[in-house]
């Protein structure tokens, strides 16, 4: 049962959801299930870190039930230039977002459901919470073929990924959460979790790639809502609380004090990008100029998402040399995206060189490095 327009009925609770200063700090004993009525991600993620951080789970646990609009979301190690395809996902208006908990690479959208079990950290435990929801998927529909494996993922048919894992221990307090595959579009799936980028070399956390299926090409009749339904029902039941879902809004600072300095942090390029462990790339590639071809050798090394190490090597009778110094020094310091890239060599053609053939040169090597990224 969700409620729609007040809390007024849900065990203890609605008192202390509204108390500004308190937030879900002081709640009753005994379990708690919450739906967020934000498809962001940047919120939904924020609200984890906002629980895990201020809700005391010594005696209570917390399932927050969650979906996206299309995004993809890497682990708090990784390296997205070797996760994803950014230029696909740039075209598509995909964002970009980075968990606290670690793990592997993931896309989201509404077809997708997201489940975070929160206890402290002495009950934390992931095979109870993938085993509830094998159970509720039974319960549901008795014919589905769904497993738990040792990796922590669930399998549909003993084949196809549905579900992946991740979480995250604190002091005290602890969250595992895992995605449930409904009716995910799978082709832009597919498309935004296949990186482009060859030559890199980063001790990141890499994914492990899975054959993935929807829930749905198992059973058309299922929908995320019934899932939903099914997955709260039986946490209620294994919990021993009533069955009751608390909408809550992730941008309601009475609620959440605090929740939107969370939710800006989340969004901003050095936590997303900047957090990724050092790396570097080293590859080449073919200009085609007036009908001759030439191969250009590149090596950077990135550190907090900005270019540390710059080397480019071409021969110099197709470009003076003092040109290509003048474009590694200006890349060195730079964010490693093509964004800023753009902005820098940009600024470089206006005051380069004006002779014709060489600017034009100078452009296309400037437009080469930039796709690199």
């Amino acid at each position: 049962m969700i409620i729609q327009s007040s809390l007024k009925n849900c065990f203890q609770l609605s008192h202390v959801l509204r108390i500004p200063t308190a937030g879900l700090k002081c709640a009753a004993k005994g379990g708690l299930i919450l739906q967020s009525v934000s498809n962001d991600v940047y919120q939904n993620l924020a609200i984890e870190d906002w629980i895990h951080d201020n809700m005391n789970l010594e005696n209570r646990q917390v399932l927050f039930l969650w979906r996206n609009s299309p995004v993809v979301v890497i682990g708090r190690h990784q390296n997205p230039w070797q996760e994803c395809n950014l230029k696909v996902m740039r075209q598509n208006n995909i964002k970009l977002a980075r968990r606290r908990s670690g793990g592997g690479t993931v896309y989201h959208d509404l077809g997708n459901i997201n489940l975070t079990f929160f206890t402290s950290k002495k009950k934390y435990e992931r095979m109870e919470n993938l085993k509830l929801v094998v159970s509720a998927l039974k319960a549901l529909r008795p014919q589905l073929d769904v497993v738990a494996t040792g990796r922590y993922d669930l399998l549909l048919n003993r084949d196809f990924k549905i579900s992946g894992t991740a979480a995250k221990l604190g002091r005290t307090a602890a969250y595992h959460h895992c995605t449930l595959l409904c009716c995910a579009d799978k082709l832009l799936l597919s498309s935004v979790l296949k990186s482009p980028y060859k030559g890199i070399k980063s001790n990141a956390t890499p994914s492990v790639p899975a054959l993935v299926k929807n829930l749905f090409e198992e059973d058309s009749t299922l929908s995320c809502e019934m899932l939903m339904g099914a997955i709260s029902a039986e946490y209620a039941t294994h919990h021993q609380i009533d069955h009751c879902i608390i909408p809550i809004n992730p941008a309601d600072e009475m609620q959440f004090p605090g929740i939107n300095i969370k939710t800006k942090e989340l969004q901003t390029w050095e936590w997303i990008y900047g957090k990724t462990p050092k790396f570097s790339i080293s590859t080449c590639f073919n200009m085609i100029y007036k009908q001759s071809c030439l191969e250009v050798k590149v090596y950077m090394e990135v550190k907090y998402g900005k270019i540390e190490v710059c080397s480019i090597e071409l021969p110099q009778q197709w470009l003076p040399p003092d040109l290509c110094d003048e474009l590694k020094k200006n890349l060195i310091g730079s964010k490693f995206c093509p964004s800023e890239i753009t902005a820098v060599t940009s600024a470089l053609l206006r005051t380069g060189p004006q002779d014709y053939e060489l600017h034009n040169k100078w452009n296309l090597l400037c437009e080469k490095v930039i796709m690199l990224m």
